[in-house]
């Protein structure tokens, strides 16, 4: 699988299902085996808990994680001691989790570990920062229970996104949800405007005018739109928002005579909170939405078998996926050998 080799030209890099047992952890261990000869230092973490051996939701068996000699790890104090390899620690972190400090630290030989990361993102952020510090050329993070957020391009720089038969039984309904976190993934970026003036904006919601002037609507929510709905458009129809983009934010756009002029800007595509529904019926009136930065999709996995033994072909899978995305996609246990 080529998107393998291209990892390599990323410092961090987020594996991210878009529900529990899509076959994202197999992917992770695809991608560290094939990296394993690779004159490269990879550095493994994740946000949240994950490499355990059964599933504790599902009570079905989930794959572990096998790292190579050299593979840079953190991972809590209580699942440092459960390591099936000989390392080295490196450093332990001052900040707490549920399950003790964090523990860096360098394999000295092959084996299993059982990874539990940084819980929120500003601290993954960090982390990544601290890796990259001591020598980690690309960081890999796996994103425990759906964690879009972590592969927001402010965390990592790329991401491989995991779908399967976990998340939908009906291959319509899987395509579908799997082709809107495409779309939105695929935002296109706003251009001609400081990204570093953006980024640093965290509430509310701004307009932008026709000469890329910010300006400050004083509108702290999208809840209070309908009451200042006189002053939204003053300085024009490109609107910012720094937080989430909801329903009903969309919604009130969708239903302005002028909505084929606006463009909604927001973050990344890790902001949009909204329905799919909702998002496709403000695209359809003529709205746009645009972010401050792309993420890099560097591909997509699936995983045919749902935990309760649930299965789609595997060809036809991803054939159907690929024929709705446009690029490739991979069953990663039809590539392992």
């Amino acid at each position: 699988m080529p998107f393998v080799d291209e990892i390599t030209n990323y410092e961090s890099v987020a594996i991210v299902g878009l529900e529990k047992n899509t076959g994202k952890t197999e992917c992770l261990n695809y991608i560290l085996n094939r990296l394993r000869t690779a004159p490269h230092t990879i550095a493994l973490t994740s946000i949240g808990i994950d490499g355990e051996s059964e599933d504790q939701v599902t009570g079905t068996h989930k794959p572990e994680i096998e790292i190579a000699e050299n593979t840079l790890f953190v991972t809590s104090e209580k699942h440092y001691r459960q390591k099936q390899l000989i390392s080295e620690v490196l450093n332990v972190g001052t900040h707490r989790t549920s399950l003790g400090r964090l523990v860096t630290a360098r394999a000295l030989s092959c084996g299993k570990v059982l990874l539990s990361g940084p819980s929120g993102t500003t601290e993954l952020k960090k982390l990544i920062v601290e890796l990259r510090t001591i020598g980690a050329q690309t960081v890999l993070v796996d994103g425990a229970l759906s964690r879009l957020s972590l592969s927001s391009p402010a965390i990592t720089q790329a991401m491989v996104l995991a779908t399967g038969a976990a998340l939908s039984s009906d291959l319509k309904q899987l395509v579908r949800k799997t082709r809107y976190v495409y779309d939105l993934i695929e935002l296109k970026e706003i251009e001609g405007v400081d990204r570093d003036v953006f980024m640093n904006i965290e509430k509310g919601i701004w307009a932008i005018d026709r000469n890329k002037q910010f300006h400050d609507l004083k509108i702290s929510s999208a809840f209070l739109l309908e009451k200042h709905k006189e002053e939204v458009f003053k300085f024009g129809h490109t609107l910012f928002v720094a937080g989430a983009v909801t329903d009903s934010l969309l919604n009130f756009l969708r239903v302005q005579k002028n909505v084929s002029e606006i463009v909604l800007v927001m973050k990344d595509f890790t902001r949009m909170f909204a329905s799919l529904e909702v998002f496709n019926a403000f695209l359809k009136r003529g709205g746009q939405i645009k972010v401050i930065q792309k993420t890099k999709l560097l591909a997509v996995c699936v995983n045919p078998v749902a935990p309760n033994g649930f299965r789609f072909d595997s060809g036809e899978l991803c054939r159907v996926i690929h024929q709705s995305l446009g690029i490739p996609v991979y069953d990663i246990r039809q590539m392992i050998v």
